[in-house]
């Protein structure tokens, strides 16, 4: 997959072909049914923004993304999409008119075919719509197809709805509505080493991911970013600040089942199965080694009934 940083960059390598429209946080069962859509008058592409316009236009309300642009661009890759635009978006740019962003589409890339969900707005004060884009489409021979909002078990796949999941550490939901579990990356960095002293070693995960999960203690598995097809090695992981030694930073530290290799410096991708329990504060470090291996006969639970 391509990656264009601008349309003018683009320019007309597009002409003809299927453009799907959107910011694409999280790359959700809803963007793939665009993708898919776009798949059908292949070549398939994408054109999004960075950064995302909600930390432009409403800096104290932006979202926390789901997906940072990396890892954003790998999963649109594995949709099968040919070229993906990452269009800057300014304050200037966000005083384009709808008529300004249709000739971006339809003249300056040229392309055949737009692949939109029905609610899609543009241009200042979001004043086009999906009429008015597809009224701009007919008039230059192109079409504008609108995918409908994708159910799953009754509630409807959004980025926000995610977010709300994430963050209250509902990550199987979370993973209905993605298509995937929950992911984040990071490099394994020092902690207080308190893990390996009570016989459970852990993986300190310094992570530039703005979302996290609630805090609490889940069933997850790993793999090395360096082994891109190596294998999950499963775990449990604890997010928090470990009240029972008074701590006070939130830290992500996951323990690995079965492995006892070192990890130090290492990069890693951490996927959420599911909530074990919530964070809690014990009497004593022998109360939270006893909590700790029920923890880690849960996770292999979570594990052998297929989740992981």
């Amino acid at each position: 997959m391509k990656v264009f940083q601008s349309v003018s960059e683009a320019g007309r390598q597009l002409q003809g072909q299927a453009l799907a429209l959107g910011n694409f946080d999280g790359v959700h069962v809803g963007h793939q049914a665009l993708f898919a859509e776009a798949l059908r008058h292949a070549p398939a592409n994408a054109l999004t923004f960075q950064p995302h316009p909600g930390k432009v236009l409403q800096p104290d309300l932006a979202p926390k993304l789901i997906t940072l642009l990396p890892r954003k661009l790998e999963l649109l890759a594995a949709c099968g999409l040919s070229h993906v635009v990452v269009q800057s978006f300014t304050r200037d740019y966000a005083r384009s008119t709808p008529q300004d962003f249709e000739a971006a589409l339809f003249d300056t890339l040229g392309v055949g075919h737009v692949v939109v969900g029905s609610d899609y707005t543009y241009g200042a004060q979001r004043a086009g719509t999906v009429t008015t884009l597809r009224d701009a489409a007919a008039k230059r021979g192109a079409q504008v197809h609108v995918v409908q909002p994708v159910n799953v078990d009754g509630v409807v796949a959004s980025s926000s709805r995610i977010r709300e999941y994430i963050l209250e550490g509902r990550v199987g939901a979370a993973r209905r509505l993605l298509g995937r579990p929950f992911d984040l990356d990071g490099t394994v960095v020092s902690g207080a080493g308190r893990g390996r002293t009570i016989g459970f070693p852990t993986a300190n995960v310094d992570t530039q991911n703005e979302l996290r999960p609630a805090p609490g203690v889940y069933a997850i598995r790993v793999r090395l970013l360096a082994e891109a097809e190596g294998p999950w090695r499963p775990g449990a992981a604890n997010i928090g600040v470990k009240p029972t030694f008074g701590g006070t930073e939130v830290t992500i530290e996951a323990h690995l089942l079965d492995f006892s290799g070192d990890l130090y410096g290492k990069e890693l991708r951490v996927q959420f199965l599911e909530r074990l329990r919530p964070e809690q504060r014990f009497g004593s470090a022998a109360e939270l080694v006893g909590q700790i291996k029920r923890d880690v006969e849960a996770a292999r639970t979570v594990m052998a009934r297929g989740d992981g």
